[in-house]
C-alpha cells in the first residue's frame, strides 16, 4: 500500500507580546505534538507517530487534520478499522477536508466495502474534480465490485477455483477484508486444499478469536478431512458466536448425521447384517456429496459389504468410486484388487497391487503382487480344467471321466461327415482334451501347472504331442476303433 501522507498545517503567528489564552496555549501545544508526530511518521516510526497524534487530539479534539494524520498512521500500521473511525471523524469536523475523504475511502476499500469507498472518492472529485488519486481509487473500487459480482455467480456454479482467483485479485485492493478471505478459505476447503484454507482461517482467528465465519471454515476443513468430532466442536463454537449462521448450522447437522449413519453401518457390518449395512452406507453417501474423504471410506465400506454378499462387480464399482474420490486410498485399492482376483480379472488386479506396492513397500503387499502376477501368467496359458470341464479341485476319477466324455465328443472319426471347417475345429479340441488329460492326470505335472510354472521349460513340449496315442492308451482294447452311425446324426464308438 502506498504510504499515506500526513497533513502539515502551520500555526498562525501569534501577536508579539500578547499574553496567550488557555485555548491558544492548548493549540500551540497540540501543534507541537503534531509536528513531533510528523517527524516520527517521516522516519516510519508509526507507533511513536500514533502516540504524538493522540496527544495532539487529546489536547485539541476538534482539529480535523489531527484525526486525519492519526488515520494515515493507523493505515500504515494495518489497523484500517480504527483508521476508518479517525478518517470519518476528520470529515465530520471538516466536510471539505479532501485528504480525510480520501483516507475514509481507502479504509473502506481496504476493508472490502467498495460501495462506501466509491461514495468517498466521488465526494473528493466533487471537491477537486482533477484529483488523480481519487480517479484511480474510484477505478479500483469498481474493479473490486466487479470481482465480487463474478465470484458470487461462480460460487453458485460451484466453480470454486474461479472464486479463489477473483478473491485473490480483490484482496490486492482490499487486503484487510475478512469477508473476502473467508470466501477464499471456504472455496479452498471445497477444493480439498485444506492446509491453505486452515492457514487463512487461523490468521483471521488470531486477530479475532470470535469470528464465526473463520470458526466455520476451520470446522469445515476438519469435517472434510474426516475429523468429524473435532469439526462439530468448531461448528458449535461458530453457532455460539452467531446463532443464525446458516452454513455452520447445516454443516453441523450434516456432520452429526454422517457420523451416526457411518457408525450404524459399521455396527451392522460387525454383526453380520450385510443387507442393513449396505442400506446405511448408501444413506450416508447421500448426506453430503462434498465430503470427499468420508464418502471415499463409505464407498469402500459398501464395497466390502458387496464382496461379502458376493456382488463382486458392484464391489469393484464401489471401490472404483472410492479411489476416484481419494487416489491415495490404499484400502480401496486392496479391496478392489481382491475382487478382481475373485473374478479372474488378473491384469486389473496386478495393476492395483502394483499401485499399492509402489506406495507402501511391505512384505505383505509384495506377496499379494507376486500372487496376482502368477495368476495372470497362468490365465494366459490354456486352462486345462476348463477344457475338461472340471473344477480345480477335481479328483483323479473326475478327471478321467471328464476326459472320456470330452475325448469321445471331439474325436475326429465322429465328425468325419462334417464340413472341413468343423472337422478342423473338432480335431483342435480333441488335441486340447488330450493335452489337458496328460497334464492333469500326472500329479507332478499337475502340481507344476497349478503353481504357474512354464511346462515347456520343464521339458514338456506340447507341440510334439499326439492325442491319438493318449486316446488309444486310455481306452485300450485289441484291434482298432471306429465311430459308426446308429441313426441320423447319432454315432457309437466300437472297438474292432
Amino acid at each position: 500500500m502506498a504510504a499515506a501522507e500526513c497533513d502539515v498545517i502551520m500555526a498562525a503567528p501569534e501577536g508579539a507580546g500578547e499574553p496567550e489564552s488557555d485555548e491558544e496555549e492548548a493549540r500551540r501545544e497540540a501543534e507541537s505534538f503534531k509536528e513531533q508526530g510528523n517527524a516520527y511518521y517521516a522516519k516510519k516510526d508509526y507507533n511513536e507517530a500514533y502516540n504524538y497524534y493522540t496527544k495532539a487530539i487529546d489536547t485539541c479534539p476538534n482539529n480535523a487534520s489531527y484525526y486525519g494524520n492519526r488515520a494515515a498512521t493507523l493505515m500504515m500500521l494495518g489497523r484500517f478499522r480504527e483508521a476508518l473511525g479517525d478518517a470519518q471523524q476528520s470529515v465530520r469536523l471538516d466536510d471539505s477536508f479532501v485528504r480525510g475523504h480520501l483516507r475514509e475511502g481507502k479504509c473502506h476499500l481496504s476493508l472490502g466495502n467498495a460501495m462506501a469507498a466509491s461514495r468517498c472518492f466521488q465526494r473528493v472529485l466533487e471537491l477537486d474534480h482533477k484529483n488523480t488519486q481519487a480517479q484511480q481509487e474510484l477505478k479500483n473500487a469498481s474493479t473490486v465490485l466487479e470481482y465480487e459480482k463474478i465470484a458470487e455467480v461462480d460460487f453458485e456454479k460451484r466453480d470454486f477455483r474461479k472464486v479463489v482467483f477473483c478473491m485473490d485479485r480483490a484482496l490486492e485492493f482490499a487486503p484487510a477484508c475478512h469477508r473476502f478471505k473467508i470466501l477464499k478459505a471456504e472455496c479452498l476447503a471445497l477444493l480439498g486444499r485444506y492446509p491453505e484454507a486452515q492457514s487463512v482461517a487461523s490468521d483471521i482467528l488470531r486477530m479475532d478469536s470470535t469470528n464465526a465465519d473463520a470458526l466455520y471454515v476451520r470446522g469445515l476443513c476438519l469435517y472434510y478431512e474426516d475429523c468429524i468430532e473435532k469439526a462439530v466442536q468448531f461448528f458449535v463454537q461458530a453457532l455460539r458466536m452467531a446463532p443464525d449462521h446458516e452454513k455452520a448450522c447445516l454443516a453441523c447437522r450434516n456432520a452429526k448425521a454422517l457420523k451416526a449413519k457411518k457408525e450404524d453401518g459399521n455396527k451392522a457390518f460387525k454383526e453380520g447384517n450385510y443387507k442393513l449395512a449396505y442400506e446405511l452406507y448408501t444413506e450416508a453417501l447421500g448426506i453430503d456429496p462434498n465430503n470427499i474423504k468420508t464418502n471415499a471410506k463409505l464407498y469402500c465400506n459398501r464395497g466390502t459389504v458387496n464382496s461379502k454378499l458376493r456382488k463382486l462387480e458392484e464391489a469393484i464399482d464401489d471401490c472404483t468410486n472410492a479411489v476416484k474420490l481419494d487416489d491415495t486410498y490404499i484400502k480401496a485399492y486392496l479391496r478392489r484388487a481382491q475382487c478382481y482376483m475373485d473374478t479372474e480379472q488378473y491384469e486389473d488386479a496386478v495393476r492395483d497391487y502394483e499401485k499399492v506396492y509402489q506406495t507402501e513397500k511391505t512384505k505383505e503387499h509384495k506377496q499379494l503382487l507376486k500372487n496376482a502376477q502368477v495368476e495372470l501368467k497362468k490365465s494366459k496359458r490354456k486352462d486345462y480344467y476348463k477344457i475338461l470341464g472340471v473344477d480345480k479341485n477335481a479328483s483323479e476319477d473326475e478327471i478321467k471321466k471328464a476326459y472320456r466324455k470330452r475325448a469321445l465328443m471331439h474325436h475326429p472319426d465322429r465328425h468325419s461327415g462334417a464340413s472341413a471347417e468343423v472337422q478342423k475345429e473338432e480335431e483342435k479340441k480333441f488335441k486340447e482334451v488330450g493335452e489337458a488329460f496328460t497334464i492333469l492326470s500326472d500329479p507332478k505335472k499337475k502340481a507344476r501347472y497349478d503353481s504357474g510354472q512354464d511346462l515347456e521349460e520343464d521339458g514338456l513340449n506340447m507341440g510334439d504331442f499326439d492325442a491319438n496315442n493318449i486316446f488309444k492308451a486310455f481306452f485300450g482294447g485289441p484291434g482298432g476303433f471306429s465311430f459308426e452311425a446308429s441313426g441320423p446324426g447319432n454315432f457309437f464308438f466300437q472297438f474292432g
